[in-house]
């Protein structure tokens, strides 16, 4: 059993990872941006070790606040990416590199609107994006065998997420839940609502098996949902009236950074890696809420 090393461990993903890592009975370290800034490339040095397998969960992920400061969004999200992947290949360790939908230009619409394939052709719209890209082809140059996973809209549903670090989409709709009387949610933005939990065992199962060797690769619950059909669910699973969340369009929320209309990942490459699917997002969400109590 190789030893996983989670970096980014103070966050939403990776102390979750953590925690999945306990439960399953794996030997597993953590560390946050406070004991290792991976843009330090000797520092970076320091914490890898020969054999293990390091789980990237460190990245810049304000979304709207890179549009205004890509520098820092690339220190982390490529720069820093790039400095694991090199430190992993000079130690002869296995890394996973988690990265984003974003990297999609997210427009298809109607006939087209059918599912990302994990070698489709990227196209990022948002400073965010294009540094994630940039992230996973510097992990690939320096090593080729590194796995970038692509994911989208994770959640855990706690407020601060599981780390104080901020409100995810489905805690903030269980916010808006109790002090509103009706909320206007987006109907035009489509993607897969993705629980932490199911992502983390995920990853830990890609870290153990090595996913037959495939290296870039799709992970969310199954299906597919439009934030208010999400926000509806939500509301709906706590007993309130979902036709307490009314629709309304992107423009009227309008934001620095433009989100895909359209970011819809296929399981076929986590499929092809001989990797369990993520069961379907209304039964992980249902889950999740049951969890909070």
């Amino acid at each position: 059993m190789r030893r996983i090393l989670v970096t980014g461990a103070r966050g939403q993903l990776g102390s979750q990872l953590l925690r999945c890592a306990e439960d399953k009975g794996l030997q597993a370290a953590g560390v946050g941006s406070a004991e290792l800034d991976i843009t330090d490339r000797d520092a970076v040095d320091r914490w890898v070790e020969p054999d293990a397998v390091v789980i990237n969960c460190a990245a810049y992920t304000a979304v709207d606040g890179a549009e205004s400061d890509e520098a820092a969004a690339r220190a982390v999200n490529e720069i820093g990416a790039r400095n694991l992947a090199a430190a992993c290949s000079r130690a002869g360790a296995g890394l996973i590199q988690v990265s984003t939908d974003y990297v999609f230009a997210g427009d298809r619409a109607g006939d087209a609107a059918v599912p990302y394939e994990a070698d489709d052709p990227t196209g990022p719209r948002s400073v965010y994006g294009r540094t994630k890209l940039a992230g996973e082809r510097a992990v690939h140059a320096e090593l080729p065998s590194a796995q970038i996973v692509r994911t989208a809209w994770v959640y855990t549903g706690t407020a601060g997420g599981s780390s104080g670090a901020g409100a995810d989409f489905v805690a903030t709709m269980l916010r808006l839940e109790r002090e509103r009387d009706t909320v206007r949610v987006v109907d035009d933005q489509m993607g897969a609502p993705t629980y932490s939990v199911d992502l983390a065992a995920g990853l830990l199962e890609l870290a153990c098996t090595g996913g037959r060797g495939v290296t870039t690769l799709h992970a969310t619950n199954a299906g597919s949902a439009t934030r208010f059909d999400l926000a509806r669910a939500v509301f709906a699973e706590v007993g309130a009236d979902p036709e307490r969340v009314q629709p309304c369009s992107s423009a009227e929320f309008a934001k620095p950074a433009p989100r895909p209309a359209y970011s819809v990942l296929s399981p076929r490459s986590w499929e092809a890696a001989g990797l369990t699917p993520l069961r379907p997002w209304w039964e992980a969400l249902a889950d999740a809420l049951a969890r909070l109590g």
